[in-house]
């Protein structure tokens, strides 16, 4: 009974019960792949550099012999000027010498390329004249990214070979007194605009050199500009501009490439020129436009290991200098501790920045940072000493389609229990999104007419303007 089944019918229903077999890949039946979807392919890259790689062969030997040629001792006492003749000079010599064979136009640029090369920051000349890309990111000498318009794009911008991108690496950190290397492989600096550099050297980065380069824009961004832009409505920018000139303890909140420090950079703007301001950062980068600015950054410790200047101190060495106002370029240690400490000790209006997804998070990360500092204090204490010192938290975010908006004005009211009591101002609503994609929406007002700094904004006689600002925000909703 319990035996093979026999007799003829027995293999019909075996196959009957039996699972059909999987069809037959299409590479296998006819021996093509099929060919890939147009959406499974990469975008191409963009053509920043329309050079061939026959001038980059010709620029490869010309340069070899121009390092066996020239006294890079001597070249080095000279200023900028002479330096670029020298070589210009010397690469002419070269040309004639190897009989290389070249327009006007190419050869001048020849030049061009070699001088950059040699005196200033090689393939990444043309990227950092333009005035349109934000971020630059090099993943070793084959790969350049760019953003532009809030979108990370692939270029053909490339590098002669690992080490020429770490001597560019050296020569931008250098200018700042820093260094990298495999001792010191993680560097924080800065460019003279301002723009942040960050490298990371292998043996941490596996496919070479990695930089990072979030780029200043030439021209200062003012409140105004960021209204245009659609970041902040009319009467948000006003309320802001209040914010900030009657002197409340502001925390910017938001994350990564969100605009926290261009924010930061507007709300500088409604200071007062008569005004004290310190300001403290890893790398220097806020362009504050006040004439009585004292402008801190940060030490990395030396080859020994000594000799480190952290945040911590820098904000504790501030109190001694008499500020009427600090400002921080990103909270993220125990910092917070001493940030909160003078904004509770007679400095208003002090400002900063930290990464953070909403305003509520920005105070649990505030909490924490006080916490992992070690202050052996009561969570009720911590939150106290936050609610007394933070007026106001402005959220900023990056939309998925690239553009950047300041979702949140926030203030911080006071505790009830052990929870801190907030009151959202102003709002930003998502609607939609266009025919191209891009996210539709718009600034609201939460209908709070009489906000908890009003009587700061009546000592300064701002009072009726904000009034108005609120009122007309009000209408719109």
């Amino acid at each position: 009974m319990f035996g093979k089944r026999s007799g003829p019918g027995a293999e019909t229903a075996q196959r009957e019960r039996a699972p059909a077999p999987p069809p037959p890949p299409a590479a296998k039946a006819g021996g093509v792949k099929p060919p890939p979807r147009a959406a499974d392919l990469p975008p191409p890259p963009v053509h920043v550099d329309s050079r061939s790689s026959q001038y980059y062969e010709v620029k490869t030997t010309i340069f070899n012999a121009l390092i066996d040629t020239i006294d890079l001792a001597q070249l080095a006492q000279l200023d900028a000027a002479s330096a670029r003749e020298e070589i210009r000079d010397i690469v002419n010599e070269i040309i004639a010498i190897k009989n290389v064979a070249m327009s006007i136009a190419e050869q001048e640029q020849l030049l061009q390329d070699i001088c950059n090369d040699v005196l200033g920051y090689g393939p990444l000349e043309p990227l950092l004249a333009r005035d349109d890309i934000a971020d630059i990111m090099v993943n070793g000498a084959d790969r350049v990214f760019i953003e532009v318009s809030g979108k990370v794009q692939l270029t053909n911008v490339r590098f002669r070979d690992n080490a020429q991108l770490m001597n560019i690496c050296q020569r931008i950190v250098s200018q700042v007194g820093r260094r990298v290397d495999e001792s010191s492989p993680i560097c924080d600096a800065r460019l003279p605009d301002g723009s942040r550099v960050n490298v990371i050297a292998p043996p941490l980065a596996i496919d070479g050199p990695t930089l990072t380069i979030r780029k200043f824009k030439k021209d200062k961004l003012k409140m105004s500009d960021l209204q245009r832009f659609g970041s902040i409505s009319p009467e948000g920018a006003a309320v802001l501009g209040i914010i900030g000139n009657v002197r409340c303890n502001v925390l910017i909140s938001g994350g990564t490439g969100s605009g926290k420090t261009t924010l930061l950079n507007c709300m500088t703007g409604f200071i007062d020129s008569d005004e004290r301001v310190i300001t403290c950062e890893d790398a220097a980068e806020l362009q504050l436009q006040q004439p009585h600015v004292v402008r801190l950054e940060t030490r990395p410790p030396n080859l020994e290991g000594t000799g480190e200047i952290t945040m911590r101190d820098l904000v504790k060495n501030c109190l001694r200098m008499r500020p009427e106002r600090i400002i921080v370029g990103e909270v993220r240690g125990p910092e917070a501790f001493d940030l909160l400490q003078a904004m509770n000790t007679g400095h208003d209006g002090s400002m900063g920045t930290l990464h953070a997804n909403t305003p509520r998070e920005a105070l649990q990360r505030i909490e924490s940072m006080i916490t992992m500092g070690g202050y052996n204090l009561p969570s009720k204490t911590i939150r106290e000493m936050v609610v007394g010192a933070i007026d106001v938290i402005v959220q900023a975010a990056r939309l998925r389609d690239g553009s950047r908006r300041i979702t949140h004005i926030t203030e911080v009211i006071g505790l009830e229990g052990d929870v801190v009591i907030t009151q959202d101002l102003f709002l930003y609503e998502i609607q939609g999104e266009d025919e191209s994609g891009r996210v539709r929406g718009r600034h609201v007002s939460t209908g709070i007419s009489r906000p908890a700094f009003w009587e700061r904004a009546r000592y300064y006689n701002r009072e009726q303007e904000l009034l108005e600002a609120i009122e007309a925000a009000s209408r719109k909703s």
